[in-house]
């Protein structure tokens, strides 16, 4: 599945497993913040957490500056690490408090919980596979099907937008058994199901000309 990544991260591989060999976390690192201490998956200090993360955050700074006042410690320079510890303190709360472009998986030793989010607008992509090859996750479908018996089946109504829209409509996707993670939208697998949740939506507001609403 990483190597099928290769050309969206040129500059480095990272893997990680977990002592029971059940989960894995694979990266492909495209090095822009901290070119040598950056490098991905990246643990939590006491190896509770594991991160992987595609994009980049914008106020990573001032949100590690408010870390390290309660009390937390960074080994790198990365904004990555800044998304791990801020999962650590708020949990799913911290997505509201992140302004950049990403699509991240943080997995849970303890718990034994993937969480899966992406950016407000889905500038990042972030595709998923739940079925009897276990809970599969990549930035490409490719990637996914790259998993012996992941099945192959067209989505004819995802087709059909295709053929109108020129893309299908999230979370569908052209696969009727791989699904798109919608934008400003979080995904938590545990051993009792999936949760998902939008941590964004649009805001709609009627804009008003004299009498006149637009």
């Amino acid at each position: 599945m990483t190597e099928c990544l290769a050309h969206r991260g040129p500059d480095g591989t990272g893997t990680w497993l977990s002592p029971e060999m059940d989960v894995g976390l694979g990266h492909t690192r495209l090095a822009i913040i901290d070119l040598e201490g950056g490098r991905q998956p990246i643990e939590s200090l006491d190896g509770r957490f594991v991160i992987v993360f595609n994009g980049e955050l914008y106020n990573f700074r001032s949100l590690r500056k408010e870390l390290e006042e309660l009390g937390h410690h960074f080994r790198t320079s990365s904004d990555t690490e800044v998304l791990l510890e801020a999962y650590v303190r708020w949990g799913p709360a911290c997505l509201q408090r992140f302004r950049g472009m990403f699509a991240l998986a943080i997995y849970d030793a303890q718990e034994h919980e993937v969480f899966l989010a992406r950016d407000r607008t889905g500038i990042k992509p972030l595709y998923y596979h739940c079925g009897p090859s276990g809970f599969l996750f990549g930035s490409e479908l490719k990637a996914i099907l790259r998993v012996p018996g992941v099945p192959r089946r067209l989505d004819y109504q995802a087709f059909a937008d295709f053929l109108v829209l020129g893309y299908p409509l999230a979370p569908k996707t052209m696969f009727s058994d791989l699904s798109e993670l919608e934008p400003g939208t979080w995904l938590r697998v545990s051993r009792q199901g999936i949760e998902k949740r939008r941590f964004w939506s649009w805001l709609q507001v009627p804009a008003c000309l004299g009498n006149q609403r637009l």
